[in-house]
C-alpha cells in the first residue's frame, strides 16, 4: 500500500510563483513577500544614537542616558522606528500568531544586518533569544523572539541557542510600566543554564522591540558577569522617547 497516489503530471513549484506584498497585494519585486514601494515606506531608523539606537536629530552623537549610565551592551542594531505600519505588523506577528509577518521581518532584519556586516560591524560567535517566562510562553504558544533568532540564524549562518538564558522570574509585563518600573521589574528575572559556556563569546541578544532597554542590559549585565567578550542586540525596532514625535 502506497502512502501517495502515484501522479505523473507537473507538480506545484513554489519557487518559481510569484510573491505577492504582504502590505498592499501587488506583486512582489523579488522572492521576499514585499515590493519595493512599501519596503521603502516602512518607519527607518535615520539619526541616532551610537550605543542604543534612540532615534536622535543628528548622525555620530551618543544619547544622555548612555553617556551617564553606559550599558552592558556594546551596540544595537536595528533597522526601524515602532511606528505605523511596522508597529501593526509586529503586534499581529506577536499576539495574534500572524507568523509570515514575523518571517517576514525577520529577513528584512537579516538583509539589514547582511549590510551592517559588510560595513563595519563585527560578526557574533552565536545569537541569543530573549527569553519568556513559562507562564506568558505557555499562554501564548511561542515566544517571537527565538523565532526570529532561528530565522535570522538560517538567514546569516550564525548559530543560536535558545537554552542558554533563563527567566526564572515571571515578572509584570514590561509595556506598562517606565523606565525606572522596568528596571525595577528585571531585578533577579534571568539567569544562566547551569551547563552555559559564554566567557569569551561574542553574543548577540535578538527581540521584538527595543523600548528603554531595561531587558537587553539586564541579560547583557548577566552575560559580561559571566565572562562573554561582548554583548550586542539585534531588534525589529527602537521606541523614540516618550513624548518625543519621529
Amino acid at each position: 500500500m502506497r502512502c501517495q497516489p502515484r501522479y505523473e503530471g507537473p507538480v506545484y513549484i513554489w519557487l518559481k510563483n510569484k510573491q505577492h506584498c504582504s502590505l498592499c497585494g501587488e506583486v512582489a519585486d523579488d522572492a521576499t513577500p514585499i515590493c519595493m514601494a512599501c519596503e521603502t515606506d516602512l518607519p527607518w531608523l535615520g539619526e541616532h544614537c551610537r550605543t542604543c539606537a534612540l532615534p536622535l536629530p543628528s548622525a555620530g552623537l551618543t544619547c544622555g542616558q548612555c553617556l551617564k549610565q553606559p550599558p552592558a551592551f556594546e551596540q544595537v542594531a536595528v533597522p526601524w522606528t515602532y511606528s505605523f505600519p511596522l508597529d501593526s505588523l509586529i503586534t499581529r506577528f506577536k499576539h495574534s500568531a500572524r507568523w509570515p509577518y514575523g518571517r517576514l521581518l525577520g529577513n528584512l532584519l537579516a538583509q539589514f544586518l547582511r549590510h551592517r556586516f559588510g560595513e563595519d560591524m563585527d560578526r557574533p560567535d552565536a545569537m541569543l533569544p530573549v527569553p519568556m517566562a513559562a507562564k506568558r510562553l505557555r499562554k501564548r504558544g511561542f515566544n517571537q523572539a527565538a523565532m526570529l533568532a532561528r530565522w535570522l540564524s538560517e538567514g546569516l549562518d550564525i548559530s543560536c541557542d535558545d537554552k542558554i538564558l533563563l527567566r526564572v522570574q515571571d515578572t509584570s509585563a514590561q509595556q506598562d510600566l517606565n523606565a525606572e518600573a522596568r528596571k525595577k521589574n528585571l531585578r533577579n528575572a534571568f539567569a544562566l543554564a547551569p551547563d552555559a559556556r559564554v566567557a569569551g563569546l561574542h553574543l548577540a541578544l535578538v527581540d521584538d522591540v527595543l523600548t528603554t532597554g531595561a531587558t537587553a542590559h539586564a541579560l547583557a549585565r548577566l552575560l559580561m558577569d559571566a565572562g562573554a567578550a561582548r554583548v550586542d542586540v539585534y531588534c525589529l525596532a527602537r521606541t523614540p522617547k516618550p513624548g518625543d514625535t519621529l
